[in-house]
């Protein structure tokens, strides 16, 4: 199995309340990629981190193989999501793959 961990800066235009909507955004439309992509058994994403965190939200998802991670990163959902939803309010990107 492959964990798929990213995290994400959200970019410092928005106002706090605009960004906890993001935030909610974000959650809700990769969350809901549960059930709708090969080789993925698992996905959450996290937006309560405590103060002291330097990112401000975190996926943190699991694969049956790193032939399914590859197949995730190009699903039509998962493209649709990320353009919509993640890329045009995020500053930064920190991807962490590995085997479990």
């Amino acid at each position: 199995m492959v964990k798929h961990v990213i995290l994400w800066k959200l970019k410092e235009e928005f106002s706090e309340e605009e960004k906890k909507n993001i935030k909610a955004g974000i959650k809700e439309g990769l969350e809901g990629l549960a059930g709708q992509i090969p080789g993925m058994i698992d996905i959450k994403v996290n937006i309560n981190g405590l103060d002291s965190s330097t990112a401000d939200l975190m996926l943190d998802s699991t694969f049956e193989s790193e032939e399914a991670l590859k197949g995730y990163s190009k699903h039509p959902a998962h493209v649709a999501v990320a353009d919509g939803k993640v890329r045009p309010y995020t500053a930064s990107r920190f991807c962490l793959d590995y085997e479990i």
